[in-house]
């Protein structure tokens, strides 16, 4: 089977999450820098990656990589590349995003144009050819400038692997699901322990947590770019694959997941988004605001990504309500506390500096995960001893 060097992009700040995912997948980590984990695997690992990573933000297929402080060695190292071991006669290529950073090439318009014109002059004299008709499958670009080196990779997702095919509706600010799945693996909670979301919006970690719990694949019910590649990935193995994940699958497990919101709408926004992912029956939702949040048993977990008052009228509601979650969680027994937020005075109005704190990027902006951990539950003794 064919090997390839994978990339996947994720979260800055959450590449070590993403590492334990991929080694979890059975594959080598051959490099991990900012934003990004590289990785070696064969045709089949394309499509395990794809469907099993909730993390990442897709796959990509490294073609190469160089140095290029020049336009004429940009064309030159992207012909030198071997085209044609990827991309067919009629293969539809264009360079979907160029990113550069601290380079002396940084236009990505230009960066796009004279890559694509590099690859065409190469397949021009591979399959002897002046004019290519592009109207078979689509292979997006994706090319990385870092420090003047290269790195030029062919896209096998096509729309983002957050996107697991469940949230049909949203609420004002959504947390992307790769991120909050990201989030839930910096936590010590497992499928076994309590986990209450009490501003759960669209149910993102609720429904998060239901996957992982009921061990489903985040991309077994979406279709991925290379199921149409089919010289280089056969269709057999993305439906092996899927076939695989579906197995893995147990939907009957016990949970004790709830989310609460205010707003009764996203309640039944949320109930509707854990009804298409498959977990409704691992989840419970309610209209209940944060101050009357409680549980009666101990070693629960609090997840949640609260408002942050991005828009000035809602800022001032803001220490009342932090202050709130701060006194609900106090009076929980044994509890732990895990908050994503951009806003500031988080544990001033919580009453509790928090045990860690890691900064994290919530696509552009900004934002803190503040954790609060609770005391360890009691071993549980092995029975006959």
């Amino acid at each position: 089977m064919r090997k390839f060097e994978l990339i996947a992009p994720c979260h800055f700040g959450l590449e070590a999450v993403l590492k334990r995912e991929i080694v979890d997948l059975g594959y080598d980590i051959s490099e991990v820098s900012d934003g990004r984990v590289t990785f070696l695997g064969d045709e089949e690992a394309v499509c395990r990656a794809n469907i099993g990573l909730r993390t990442a933000e897709r796959i990509l297929i490294r073609v190469g990589c160089f140095a290029a402080e020049t336009y004429e060695e940009l064309f030159q190292g992207t012909k030198a590349l071997e085209w044609e071991s990827f991309l067919p006669v009629d293969a539809r290529f264009w360079v979907a995003k160029a990113a550069s950073v601290k380079s002396k090439l940084f236009s990505p318009s230009d960066i796009q144009s004279v890559i694509k014109k590099a690859i065409v002059e190469r397949l021009k004299g591979v399959y002897h050819v002046n004019w290519f008709p592009e109207d078979g499958a689509a292979f997006p670009l994706r090319v990385f400038l870092m420090r003047d080196q290269v790195t030029i990779a062919l896209d096998t997702t096509g729309e983002s692997l957050h996107k697991r095919g469940y949230r049909k509706l949203t609420a004002k600010a959504p947390l992307a699901e790769n991120l909050a799945a990201a989030l839930l693996m910096l936590t010590p909670w497992r499928a076994d322990r309590i986990l209450v979301d009490p501003f759960c919006g669209s149910g993102t970690f609720p429904i998060e947590a239901a996957m992982m719990a009921a061990n489903m694949a985040p991309g077994m019910n979406r279709t991925f770019l290379a199921q149409n590649w089919a010289p280089l990935i056969d269709l057999k193995r993305w439906k092996d694959c899927t076939e695989e994940a579906r197995e893995l699958a147990d939907t009957h497990v016990e949970t004790d997941i709830q989310g609460y919101d205010i707003d009764e709408h996203m309640v039944e926004i949320a109930r509707q988004n854990a009804k298409l992912a498959g977990v409704d029956r691992l989840i419970h939702f309610q209209r209940r605001p944060v101050s009357e949040l409680s549980h009666a048993k101990k070693y629960g977990f609090i997840v949640t990504n609260p408002p942050y008052g991005e828009r000035l009228e809602e800022k001032k509601d803001l220490p009342a309500l932090y202050r709130t979650l701060g006194e609900r969680f106090a009076k929980l027994d044994s509890w732990s506390l895990y908050v994503i937020t951009s806003y500031e005075n988080v544990q001033q109005d919580i009453g509790r500096k928090a045990d860690k704190n890691r900064k994290i990027y919530n696509g552009m902006m900004k934002t803190w995960f503040y954790q609060f951990s609770g005391p360890k539950p009691p071993k549980r003794k092995q029975d006959g001893h």
